[in-house]
């Protein structure tokens, strides 16, 4: 099965020749992404990846850019935060359609995780709260990457607790 994801990295200043850091990514058989090197020391690739299970399609990835990238930092990991306009990239539901059901089912429809400019869900909650409804396409495949992103990115945040807070907050969750 093929599984569709965009993993983003801050680079170090050590990577700055364009060329090379392509030339490493292929050497690591990252051939199955889509690379982009817009920003001054970031770079994101679009992996559409064969594998078994969503877990080892990103894991395989992640590990393959950690050795062609060693001192990239990984800042995100997607599809996970998405606005309601972004929706039909991974069901098949009008984005205003969505609006009504969000605002008609205020009560269990999932929460945004921030609400401005751009409201922002976690895709894998609004997809669990598509699925039983039955009348929504959503793909095991898009559900499965969807949650993995989001959990890659609570670890990711994680590591930026500070150590004192990060004590407390353990503490308290026992």
């Amino acid at each position: 099965m093929d599984f569709i994801f965009e993993l983003s990295y801050r680079l170090s200043s050590d990577d700055d020749d364009q060329d090379d850091i392509v030339g490493r990514l292929v050497q690591e058989e990252c051939t199955d992404a889509l690379i982009g090197i817009g920003h001054p020391g970031r770079i994101a690739m679009e992996f559409c990846r064969e594998a078994d299970d969503v877990f080892t399609a990103m894991t395989s990835a992640l590990a393959a850019v950690r050795r062609a990238i060693p001192t990239a930092q990984l800042i995100e990991v997607r599809p996970d935060l998405v606005s309601l306009d972004e929706m039909p990239e991974y069901a098949e539901v009008d984005p205003k359609h969505l609006r009504t059901l969000a605002f008609n089912n205020r009560e269990t429809f999932p929460a945004p995780v921030h609400a401005g400019n751009a409201t922002l869900w976690h895709l894998d909650d609004v997809l669990r709260w598509m699925i039983p409804r039955e009348t929504y396409q959503v793909t095991r495949g898009t559900l499965e990457v969807a949650s993995i992103a989001r959990h890659l990115n609570l670890a990711i945040q994680v590591r930026r607790i500070e150590p004192e807070l990060f004590r407390h907050v353990q503490s308290w969750l026992v």
